[in-house]
C-alpha cells in the first residue's frame, strides 16, 4: 500500500571528507557519496500515482538471481513472469480523481473516492464517467455507508461499479429508518476530513470526528472547507529530521542540506493544493498540531477566505516574533467547549502580582485570573456538569485572553482576568472552555523515578509499590473490590458502565462484556508498568494549579483540598487529613509533600513543601487543585520545570516513603529572548518556521540521552551530562515560542541503551538502576502469567433476569440497531487500528506502533479522540433508544440484551459486539434490579394496558 522511501547520492569535498580516515579503507570506492532523501524522480510522478511497481528485466537477464536477491523474498511466494502494458496518469502531480464535466457527485463522495484510490482499495482508471453517474443516484448516506465498507475490503475491488450498484441495491431493500437518521451532536465533536501528505504521495481520510475548536464552530456553514493537514512519511511515521535536512560536512560552521522534502513540504504551505474543485490554503496551526507536523487548511471561497478568519481570529502585527506570533494564531484551534459569548462590562482586568529577583522579573500570578462563583455554576450547566458544585478551576480561551479562572465566591463581576493571559487583541467574545479542575489519579514515570532515586530514595521503595500495583490487578478478574479500586482510578464512561454492572452484583469473570473491559484494562496498565514505568502512588493526585487570592500562604506552603476515593472515605486514620472524620467527601492534605510537574529533568524540579490547612482558603471551597503563595522570591510553579498557572499539571503526593529528606536548588528557566523582527510578521515566515521546527525538534532525543546516562552515571541525573541535558531540554520546549532551537552535541548521544526502552535493533545493556530492575520483575510477571483469552473467544453467559414479558415483539428492531452498530463501531476499528471491541472502547490499541504512526500524535492524545469517538457513537445509539415511547423501554432494552446474548443469535464468523446491550445499562440493571426484588417477593412481571412493564 505504501510508497518506497527513494533516496539519492550526493558527493563533494564535505562528503569525502567524512570517510577520508583509514578506518574507512575498506569502503573508501563507495564512500564518495553519502545518501539523503529524495522526491519522485520519475518523469510522470509514477512512485506517487501507482500502487504497484513494475520490475522490468532484459532477455536472458539471471531472473531467479535477481528475485531472490529482492528484500523479503522469501514472503513473495510464487511470482508469474508475464509482458505487460503500463498504465499511470499522466498528469497529475499527486494520485487525485476529478469529477468529470456536468457531474453533480457530492464533495463528500469525491473526497471518499479519492481516499479508496491512495489506499489501494479501487484502481484509478476504474473511476470512469459510470461510476459517477452511478453515485450521482444513491444518497450520500447510503454511498458513505458503502464507502465505509469498501475501506474495510481486505484487497483491491477491480469492479467497484458493480459492487457499488449490488450493495446500493441491498440497501435501499432494508427498511431501517435509522439508515438515514442524524442525531445532533453536543457540540465537542465535528467532522473533519483529514489528510497525509507524504514524500510522494497524498492521502484523502475521513470525513473523521475531531474534537471541536472555536474556529471551525464558528465558521460551521463552511465546516466542510477546512482540512487537518499533516506531514508524515511513507508509511505514515514520524518524518525524522534528517529526511528533511541531511548533515553532509563535519564541524561547528558545516551547513545542513535541505533536501526536496524540505522544499515539498514549503511549497505546499506556501502555495496549497488542489482537491477537486477546492483548493486548501494554508490557515494556522496549534501547538499541538506543531509537534505533530500538522496544520489546518482551508479551501477559500467567494464568501470567506483563509486570510479573512486569520483577521476574525485577532490582530498579530503588535507581535514581531515569528513563533510567538505563531503560537498566538494557533491558540483558538485548541480543542474546547464553546459556551457563550460575554460582554466586556463582565470582565475587569486585574493586576499581576510580580517580584524582581536579583534582575529578574516573576510573575506569580502568570496566567490565572478568577471567575464568580454564580458564573462558574452556570458554566458548569452549560458543558454538562454539576451546577451545584461547580469545578473550582477553569481552563479558558476568551478572545485573546488563555490561561485558567478559578472560582471565588467574593468577586462579582463574571470574569477577572490579568495582563499575563493576555496573548494577542481581539474582538472575539466566546467564553471558551478546554478543560476543568478534577480529582486525578497519580502515577509515577521514568523521570520522576529517575529523579526520586538521585535525591535519595531507595530502590526497594519503588519496587515495593509496582507490586502492590501488579497485585491489584492480579486480583481485579475475580476481586470485585479489586476491580472496582482499579476502574475508579480510570474514570471513561465504559469503566463508569463496568463500575455500575459490578455494584449490581455481576462477578467479575461471569459477564462477557464485564470481563473483557476488565481484561483490556488490566493489559494496558501492567504494559504501563513495563514500558513507562507507570506506578500508582496512592497518596497522591495530579492537580491543577491555582493561585492564593488571599495572600496568607508562606513561600514553601501550598494548599491542597482533595475529592476523597472510595477508599479514602472507608480509611477513618488518615494523619495526613486535617480533622478528617470519615463522613466529608473532601480532605485537607497537610504535612510535607513533594510537588512537580511533567517532564522534569532537572533534580531540583521536585521540590518539597508544606501543605497547610487555611481557614480563608478553605472557605473558598477551592477542590481538587494545588494553590500556590504569592510570596516569596520565585514562584514554586516555575522551580518546578518552570512551569506556570495557566493550565500546567503537577504531581503531588503526600507519601512520606517518596518524599526526599533533602532537595537540589530548582535550576534557573529564564527562556531565551525571542528573535525579533523589524516588521510585521509574514504568513511566508510563519510557514517556513513551521518546516524547519520539523528539523529542529530535538525533545525526544534529549528525554532518551538523558535517561540513558541518568542510568548508567554513578551522579544519576545530577551528572554533568544530564545537568547539560536539562539544560538543552528546557531550550527545546521552549523552541515553540523563543524560535531558538537545542541542539544536543554528538557526545551527549547514547551509544547503548538499557534493556527496560527495548530498543533491541540497538546496542543494550543490562541496567542495574531503579528502572532496569522494574523493568525486569514487570517483564518477568507477564512473562509468567497465564495466557489470557481476547474478547473474540469470550463465551456468552444469557442472564435470564434482563428478560421481560413481552421483549420478544421488538427482536426484529433489536436485530436492525445491533447491524447497524456493529458497521459504525467496525469503521471505527478499521479507522484506528483496533482488532477487537475492548481496543476500541477503551482506548488501548494494543498495536500502538501501527496507531502512532497512523495518526502521527502522542498517544494519550489520541486514545481521548478514540473515546470521544466511541462516546458520540454511543450517544447516537442512545438517540435510536430514546426515540421510540417510554412505555417500550423496558422490552426494547431486553430486546436489545437478547439479540447481542443468547445463543439463538449468535452470527457465525462475525464479531461479537458485547458491548451494544450495555450503552443502555441503566435500563438492563433497573430490569435486574426488579427481578431481583420479584424473585424475593415471589411476584412476577407483566405489561400494563399500555404496554409498561410492572409489577
Amino acid at each position: 500500500m505504501y510508497a518506497p522511501r527513494i533516496c539519492t547520492t550526493i558527493s563533494g569535498p564535505a562528503v569525502y571528507s567524512r570517510f577520508s580516515d583509514d578506518r574507512f579503507h575498506a569502503c573508501k570506492e563507495n564512500a564518495k557519496f553519502t545518501w539523503v532523501r529524495a522526491l519522485d524522480f520519475t518523469p510522470n510522478h509514477s512512485f506517487g500515482k501507482c500502487s504497484t511497481l513494475a520490475l522490468v528485466l532484459d532477455e536472458g537477464a539471471p531472473v531467479s538471481f535477481i528475485l531472490n536477491s529482492l528484500p523479503f523474498s522469501g514472503e513473495l511466494g510464487e511470482l508469474v513472469i508475464s509482458s505487460m502494458e503500463f498504465f499511470g496518469p499522466l498528469s497529475k502531480v499527486v494520485p487525485l480523481v476529478d469529477c468529470p464535466s456536468g457531474c453533480s457527485v457530492s464533495y463528500e463522495v469525491l473526497f471518499r473516492l479519492n481516499s479508496l484510490v491512495h489506499m489501494g482499495k479501487i484502481v484509478a482508471k476504474h473511476v470512469n464517467a459510470d461510476l459517477f453517474k452511478a453515485l450521482e443516484e444513491i444518497p450520500v448516506h447510503i454511498s458513505r455507508r458503502i464507502f465505509e465498507k469498501m475501506s474495510k475490503l481486505e484487497f483491491t475491488c477491480y469492479g467497484p461499479l458493480q459492487f457499488i450498484q449490488q450493495e446500493a441495491h441491498n440497501r435501499n431493500r432494508s427498511h431501517n429508518a435509522l439508515l438515514s437518521s442524524k442525531t445532533e451532536g453536543d457540540g465537542k465533536l465535528m467532522m473533519c476530513y483529514r489528510i497525509h501528505i507524504t514524500p510522494s504521495k497524498i492521502y484523502c481520510l475521513g470525513p473523521e470526528e475531531e474534537v471541536s475548536n472555536y474556529v471551525v464552530k464558528h465558521h460551521k456553514q463552511y465546516a466542510s472547507d477546512f482540512a487537518r493537514v499533516t506531514f508524515v512519511d511513507e508509511d505514515w511515521s514520524k518524518l525524522f529530521p534528517d529526511a528533511i535536512s541531511a548533515r553532509t560536512g563535519r564541524g561547528f560552521f558545516s551547513q545542513p542540506l535541505k533536501t526536496g522534502l524540505y522544499y515539498r513540504i514549503f511549497s505546499i504551505l506556501k502555495e496549497g493544493f488542489s482537491i477537486g474543485p477546492k483548493k486548501y490554503e494554508f490557515l494556522a496551526f496549534s501547538a499541538s498540531q506543531l509537534r505533530g507536523s500538522s496544520v489546518w487548511m482551508f479551501a477559500s471561497n467567494d464568501s470567506l477566505k483563509a486570510e479573512d478568519i486569520r483577521r476574525w481570529m485577532g490582530n498579530f502585527e503588535e507581535i514581531r516574533s515569528v513563533s510567538k506570533c505563531a503560537a498566538r494564531m494557533g491558540q483558538l484551534f485548541s480543542s474546547s467547549r464553546q459556551t457563550l459569548e460575554i460582554l466586556p462590562r463582565d470582565v475587569e482586568e486585574i493586576p499581576d502580582i510580580e517580584v524582581t529577583t536579583d534582575g529578574t522579573k516573576y510573575i506569580f500570578s502568570d496566567g490565572i485570573g478568577k471567575i464568580s462563583e454564580r458564573f462558574a455554576k452556570e458554566m458548569a450547566c452549560r458543558i454538562g456538569l454539576d451546577y451545584t458544585n461547580p469545578p473550582s478551576a477553569f481552563q479558558i480561551r476568551y478572545g485573546g485572553y488563555k490561561g485558567v479562572v478559578a472560582v471565588d465566591p467574593d468577586s462579582f463581576r463574571n470574569l477577572s482576568l490579568r495582563p499575563s493571559m493576555k496573548k494577542f487583541e481581539s474582538k472575539s467574545r466566546m467564553f471558551n472552555i478546554t478543560s476543568t479542575s478534577k480529582s486525578q489519579p497519580c502515577y509515577m514515570n521514568r523521570e520522576i523515578i529517575s529523579l526520586l532515586s538521585t535525591l535519595g530514595i531507595r530502590d526497594e521503595i519503588f519496587e515495593l509499590m509496582q507490586q502492590d500495583d501488579m497485585r491489584e490487578l492480579d486480583e481485579m478478574l475475580t476481586n470485585r473490590e479489586a476491580a472496582l479500586s482499579v476502574l475508579g482510578k480510570i474514570g471513561s464512561a465504559e469503566t463508569k458502565t463496568a463500575s455500575k454492572i459490578l455494584l449490581q452484583g455481576y462477578e467479575p469473570s461471569l459477564e462477557p462484556y464485564l470481563l473483557m473491559i476488565l481484561k483490556a484494562h488490566q493489559d494496558n496498565r501492567l504494559t504501563d508498568i513495563r514500558t513507562r514505568c507507570k506506578i500508582h502512588v496512592p497518596k497522591g493526585r495530579v492537580l491543577i494549579g491555582c493561585l492564593d487570592e488571599t495572600g496568607e500562604l508562606e513561600y514553601g506552603q501550598v494548599y491542597i483540598r482533595i475529592s476523597k476515593n472510595s477508599k479514602e472515605q472507608k480509611d477513618n486514620c488518615q494523619p495526613y487529613f486535617s480533622k478528617d472524620n470519615g463522613k466529608e467527601k473532601t480532605a485537607v492534605v497537610v504535612g510535607k509533600v513533594a510537588v512537580s510537574k511533567n517532564p522534569c529533568l532537572h533534580p531540583g524540579d521536585i521540590r518539597v513543601l508544606e501543605a497547610v490547612y487555611d481557614h480563608g482558603l478553605y472557605a473558598k471551597n477551592l477542590v481538587d487543585c494545588v494553590v500556590f503563595p504569592q510570596r516569596g522570591e520565585r514562584p514554586h510553579p516555575n522551580e518546578c520545570s518552570g512551569g506556570d498557572l495557566d493550565g500546567d499539571l503537577y504531581f503531588i503526593t503526600w507519601d512520606e516513603k517518596l518524599i526526599p529528606e533533602k532537595v537540589d536548588s530548582p535550576m534557573d528557566y529564564t527562556a531565551a529572548r525571542p528573535r525579533i523582527m523589524d516588521h510585521v510578521v509574514t504568513l511566508e515566515e510563519i510557514q517556513k518556521y513551521f518546516v524547519d521546527y520539523m528539523i529542529n525538534d530535538s525533545l525526544g532525543a534529549i528525554s532518551t540521552a538523558h535517561l540513558v546516562h541518568a542510568d548508567r552515571h554513578p551522579m544519576k541525573a545530577r551528572s554533568p551530562e544530564c545537568l547539560q541535558l536539562a539544560g538543552l531540554h528546557s531550550m527545546a520546549v521552549d523552541f515553540a515560542k523563543s524560535g531558538a532551537p537545542a541542539e544536543m552535541p554528538r557526545s551527549l548521544r547514547p551509544k547503548e541503551y538499557p534493556d527496560f526502552m527495548e530498543r533491541w535493533d540497538k546496542p543494550t545493556y543490562i541496567s542495574d538502576g531503579a528502572l532496569g530492575k522494574l523493568y525486569r520483575a514487570a517483564a518477568s510477571r507477564m512473562q509468567s502469567a497465564p495466557a489470557t483469552s481476547s474478547s473474540a473467544q469470550l463465551s456468552p453467559a444469557y442472564d435470564p433476569d434482563l428478560e421481560v414479558p413481552g421483549f420478544e415483539e421488538f427482536l426484529a428492531s433489536a436485530e436492525e440497531c445491533y447491524d447497524l452498530y456493529e458497521e459504525k463501531l467496525s469503521t471505527l476499528m478499521g479507522y484506528y487500528g483496533a482488532e477487537h471491541e475492548d481496543e476500541i472502547l477503551t482506548g488501548n490499541i494494543r498495536n500502538r506502533l501501527l496507531y502512532l504512526k497512523k495518526d502521527n500524535k502522542r498517544y494519550f492524545e489520541m486514545k481521548d479522540r478514540i473515546i470521544d469517538s466511541v462516546e458520540g457513537l454511543h450517544k447516537e445509539v442512545r438517540g435510536w433508544f430514546t426515540s421510540r415511547p417510554k412505555a417500550e423501554t423496558a422490552r426494547r432494552a431486553s430486546a436489545w440484551y437478547r439479540v447481542t446474548y443468547h445463543p439463538d443469535h449468535r452470527r457465525p464468523g462475525k464479531k461479537q459486539f458485547w458491548s451494544f446491550p450495555w450503552i443502555v445499562c441503566d435500563e438492563l440493571l433497573k430490569i435486574k434490579e426488579s427481578n431481583k426484588q420479584r424473585s424475593s417477593r415471589g411476584t412476577t412481571l407483566r405489561p400494563d394496558s399500555s404496554g409498561q412493564v410492572i409489577n
